[in-house]
């Protein structure tokens, strides 16, 4: 117990956060539903097993869940962008894709965002570069769950931040992020990091190098990020929200100005820290190309939801690959 307790410092703690008590409220809300349709079954609808009702009433719940995120896939490929003929899904693979997503919903917004955030750990013998995590549109840092338990065995310094005000501009982001990375360098011992960000937080490190500078960036890995937008921001709520969007269709739409402007201020140089790790059957980004970022190293992958990316395998390797050349190199 004395070694591990000398080799790592752990910086977990239950962060109370805007997202973390609204994701709370929620499953709160539909524990009410779920009671709520119980008696409904039982004592009106005259289902006598208790059990049946309870069964029903849960069903119910994971139906509608269920619903509303094939709705977004729907939405989605309304906008999809055009696709050679060999990553076009058949029915299997595109069930077997929308059950994936509803996992990893269900595992991200009712588990780690509501009770696993955490701020981070410091390897007294770590192995890279530190990183700095940061997470996407209306999530938190418990978001990382699942991949701070590989930089942990990676022996790999991190901290996570929580992006707030939760409906703010993705421009006012940048001074928490700089906060992060000075603290980060400070408690690691380094001079540089690297950045890991999911959807919009790869745009808010993005602003965040238009304001500061990119003295203390090793590296960028940004996955699933709307770099060019997304309808479905049309549908969210905030101006963070607003300035992620994607207007009219795939071939003919373009970027919201914010999208523009921060484009516009970039450099090749900061492109080239960039790699762009994206899913070609994104149910969130759309058009997903949207998610190639000129200039910057993109990988492409496919057959894999929006929550699911930071949560699958795959990119989970990829991202210690990332993190590993980027060390070597510094």
């Amino acid at each position: 117990m004395r070694r591990g307790l000398s080799q790592l410092q752990s910086f977990d703690c239950t962060c109370f956060s805007m997202i973390t008590l609204l994701t709370n409220a929620l499953i709160f809300l539909q524990i009410l539903i779920v009671v709520g349709l119980y008696f409904l079954l039982h004592n009106f609808f005259r289902v006598t097993s208790e059990l049946l009702a309870w069964f029903l009433s849960f069903s119910a719940l994971i139906l509608t869940r269920l619903l509303l995120i094939a709705n977004g896939f729907l939405i989605a490929s309304r906008y999809q962008s055009a696709l050679p003929s060999e990553q076009r899904l058949a029915w299997h693979p595109t069930v077997g894709l929308l059950f994936q997503e509803f996992w990893a919903n269900m595992l991200v917004t009712s588990w780690y965002m509501p009770f696993r955030a955490f701020s981070g750990t410091i390897a007294s013998q770590a192995h890279g570069l530190p990183v700095l995590l940061i997470h996407g549109y209306g999530c938190n840092s418990g978001y990382w769950r699942s991949m701070r338990r590989h930089l942990i065995q990676a022996r790999i310094s991190f901290k996570a931040i929580d992006l707030e005000p939760l409906l703010a501009g993705i421009d006012s982001y940048a001074v928490s992020i700089d906060n992060a990375l000075e603290n980060l360098c400070k408690e690691s011992g380094k001079e540089q990091i690297i950045i890991l960000a999911h959807s919009m937080g790869g745009l808010a490190e993005r602003a965040y190098l238009r304001r500061y500078n990119n003295r203390r960036i090793a590296k960028i890995i940004t996955i699933g990020t709307p770099h060019y937008g997304t309808v479905l921001a049309n549908f969210g709520v905030g101006l963070n929200s607003a300035e992620m969007r994607w207007n009219d269709n795939a071939t003919h739409g373009q970027p919201s100005a914010w999208l523009r402007s921060l484009a516009e201020s970039e450099d090749a140089a900061k492109r080239a820290l960039i790699t762009s790790i994206y899913s070609l059957h994104d149910n969130i980004i759309a058009p997903q190309q949207s998610a190639h970022l000129a200039g910057a190293k993109n990988i492409a992958l496919s057959t894999i939801g929006h929550l699911a990316l930071g949560l699958h395998p795959t990119v989970q390797a990829l991202v210690l690959e990332e993190i590993r050349l980027a060390s070597e190199r510094h």
